[in-house]
């Protein structure tokens, strides 16, 4: 009974992530977003910059559970699993740009992206975290955290963590190209870039080694106090290293991964009290049915948008019709956009509920 408690503080909490992704991925115009609903231009952290961390960090810490049934052990049906998600969600990532491709007249061809992140992540932490025990897994990921910020301060010359220089990009032209990188940075950079993905690694440990401590302790009135107090001190060795390593998403750097698990941590926790200790849960329930189809809900939302854009009405694209059509004529340009988001979170989340109520729960 326990468990399924907790479980439920994780779904809520996932799905929260969820609506969030589409929220702020979902503006009517992008010339047109609130300031907390736009990514840091570089440096720096505004929620918008939350989100992904959360989602891989809720990976993590579902793993740890979702393990149970092969008692934490790299066994032959582990290695199967593992590599059949990885495989499937990258191959989906992909078949989303492609799609992109096809309809908009496209060629680009973009190899990393989200969904190749969470793919590559998950997979290479759960290799990590079942070959290894508890301690050992700390100080892997301690090591890759290190070894990380040495990479990058080494190998990007006098100004190691800006946009052109650093040694992030540089691999990923050699590896990938510039032709297959993302360019809304002006340059051919990846967000989603390969070296990146490591410290993206780390993140998904986190959330595993944060289920294994909620799944280990008995009391929960102590085991919340505990989390925040960890939190706590994630955030803070966040921010001080912040002073040497800056916060930076798009680096994915290693004050990033300590700064963004920290507040994970204390998020998940305040759902924990509310909802296991409290017994508060239906405020919840709307985020519950995001959260029980989080990667299909995801998914669908890129998939729509990428059909909107290759639909022209009157001129333009049909995304940029509703919004100029529609939700501007209601609320003007910036409340326009919002609520446009706030349209397809609603909607998404109409098909959460109906596939929640029907049971249907699509897993990979």
């Amino acid at each position: 009974m326990e468990t399924t408690k907790r479980i439920v503080a994780l779904d809520a909490f996932r799905g929260l992530t969820v609506a969030m992704m589409i929220l702020v991925n979902t503006p009517g115009s992008w010339a047109y977003i609130y300031p907390p609903l736009d990514h840091a231009k570089w440096h720096g952290c505004t929620p918008t910059d939350l989100v992904f961390p959360f989602f891989l960090f809720i990976v993590g810490t579902a793993m740890w559970f979702s393990f149970k049934s092969f008692n934490h052990q790299l066994n032959s049906k582990a290695v199967r699993k593992i590599i059949k998600r990885t495989v499937i969600i990258f191959l989906i990532g992909t078949a989303m740009k492609l799609y992109s491709m096809l309809l908009r007249d496209n060629t680009h061809f973009r190899v990393m992206g989200v969904l190749q992140r969470i793919a590559l992540a998950y997979g290479f932490a759960s290799f990590l975290v079942l070959s290894m025990k508890k301690r050992n897994i700390m100080i892997a990921g301690a090591f890759i955290l290190f070894a990380y910020w040495f990479l990058l301060w080494f190998f990007g010359g006098a100004n190691p963590y800006a946009l052109e220089t650093n040694i992030v990009r540089t691999i990923d032209l050699k590896v990938i190209g510039a032709a297959f990188l993302y360019t809304g940075e002006g340059i051919p950079f990846d967000p989603e870039g390969l070296l990146s993905t490591l410290p993206a690694i780390v993140t998904v440990v986190i959330g595993y080694l944060t289920g294994n401590f909620i799944d280990s302790m008995k009391n929960r009135n102590k085991m919340v106090v505990k989390m925040l107090s960890i939190g706590l001190a994630l955030v803070v060795a966040g921010l001080v290293w912040n002073e040497f390593f800056p916060i930076n998403k798009k680096l994915w750097t290693s004050s990033y991964v300590l700064y963004t698990a920290g507040l994970a941590q204390i998020f998940l926790s305040f759902f924990i009290w509310v909802i296991d200790i409290k017994g508060f849960k239906k405020w919840v329930q709307p985020f519950i049915w995001f959260g029980m189809n989080p990667l299909f809900i995801y998914v669908m939302s890129i998939i729509l948008v990428i059909t909107y854009l290759g639909i022209h009405i009157d001129g333009m694209t049909m995304y940029a019709w509703l919004y100029k059509k529609v939700f501007v004529v209601i609320a003007g340009n910036l409340n326009g956009s919002l609520l446009f988001a706030l349209f397809h979170v609603a909607f998404f989340g109409f098909i959460g509920w109906i596939m929640y109520r029907k049971k249907i729960f699509i897993k990979i």
